[in-house]
């Protein structure tokens, strides 16, 4: 059978669960629950954990999907962030729950944001499993204003055969000068965006997307890149964009 202790957790004999939401705790003693409980409790407790704990996973650290290429690059940049220069940024599934209240509350009519609609809403570039679409950890510098993108397009991203599609490489771009706009100048969005692209990608490999912050004119962010590869012997694309941050005192809708 199911306890619920509110306020406390019970002693190490029993299996407990804390939701983040909920002031108590599920306790199942092995000794007085029955399988048919038990599993119950496992199913409960799974559905729990996938609603919470999935969200807050910092996707940008490595995991069995990445090739050696992207380990190796990986590590480096950590090496830079030692001494402050360079930071990693983590990545999630979902934008945490205060950034979207706050993101609701300033720019966009309630009236039409639908509550069950956003609760399951993710992150495009986050939506697939390890391995099979975007791989991706992203470094930034302050004092230059440059982001740099570690990224390795997994099977699901093919266009061409053996390929990344032109669409997947844009939405990297995308994602990495966006990021870049949006450390310095706080929320912004994609005003326009225009890529030559040079040679395509093959499919799996592992390309840096370098950005730069080139110029600010008021609300209007200016960002470069290009991508390369690992050896930066390729150069597979270049981009120019804008971005505009938003005035909080004007709707989105």
């Amino acid at each position: 059978m199911f306890h619920l202790l509110p306020g406390h957790w019970s002693n190490s004999s029993a299996w407990c669960y804390r939701n983040r939401w909920m002031e108590a705790v599920v306790t199942v003693t092995p000794k007085t629950c029955p399988l048919s409980s038990l599993l119950l409790f496992l199913l409960y407790f799974l559905r729990s954990f996938s609603s919470e704990e999935v969200i807050l996973k910092d996707y940008s650290v490595p995991n069995t999907s990445w090739n050696k290429d992207l380990r190796l690059l990986f590590d480096q940049f950590m090496k830079k962030c030692e001494d402050g220069s360079w930071k990693r940024l983590p990545s999630y599934k979902r934008t945490p729950t205060e950034r979207i209240q706050d993101f609701k509350t300033r720019f966009l009519d309630p009236k039409l944001m639908k509550e069950e609609q956003m609760s399951q809403a993710q992150l495009f570039t986050r939506s697939f499993d390890d391995g099979l679409g975007f791989e991706y950890v992203m470094f930034y510098n302050d004092v230059e204003k440059r982001m740099v993108c570690l990224f390795q397009g997994g099977p699901y991203l093919e266009g061409p055969p053996g390929f990344i599609h032109g669409g997947a490489i844009a939405t990297m771009i995308d994602a990495t000068v966006g990021m870049c706009a949006m450390m310095a100048g706080g929320i912004v969005m994609t005003a326009n965006l225009n890529i030559n692209y040079k040679r395509p990608i093959p499919l799996c490999s592992v390309v840096m997307i370098n950005s730069q912050l080139d110029k600010v004119e008021g609300r209007k962010f200016f960002v470069s890149c290009n991508v390369q590869s690992v050896d930066e012997k390729t150069l597979y694309s270049e981009a120019t964009s804008l971005f505009i941050k938003l005035n909080p005192a004007k709707s989105l809708t």
